[in-house]
């Protein structure tokens, strides 16, 4: 069975980082694609980030580039999401999901395996 866990999350003043990580059990991580997705207040889930089954490429929303980076452990079974210069908009339950098929990118309904979630706020 496999098993997403998030850590990370808190509260964070306007223009400081955070950093969540995503630990998955259960198969072998680097068969994998990673991503991170958020659902803020009264919205709907979104796409954060991507990195592929290698660590070669990424992919971001237009709204994080920039700030947020996603990189991936290998040996470590993790995946970490760097979260620079926050505004309250990124405000938001912060997921990690996995995907053991070829995928588009940000696709959710493309994504196998889903963590419970990690909340991160952001003041103004």
């Amino acid at each position: 069975q496999v098993q997403l866990v998030e850590s990370g999350g808190g509260l964070v003043q306007a223009g400081g980082s955070l950093r969540l990580s995503c630990v998955v059990s259960g198969r072998t991580f680097s068969s994998l694609a990673m991503g991170w997705f958020r659902q803020g207040p009264g919205k709907e889930r979104e796409f954060v980030a991507h990195i592929t089954r290698s660590g070669g490429s990424t992919y971001y929303v237009d709204s994080v580039k920039g700030r947020f980076t996603i990189s991936r452990a290998n040996a470590k079974n993790t995946v970490s999401l760097q979260m620079n210069s926050l505004k309250p908009e990124d405000t938001a339950v912060y997921y990690c999901a996995a995907a053991s098929r070829p995928l588009r990118p940000g696709t959710q309904a493309e994504y196998d395996y889903w963590g419970q979630g990690t909340q991160v706020t952001v003041s103004s």
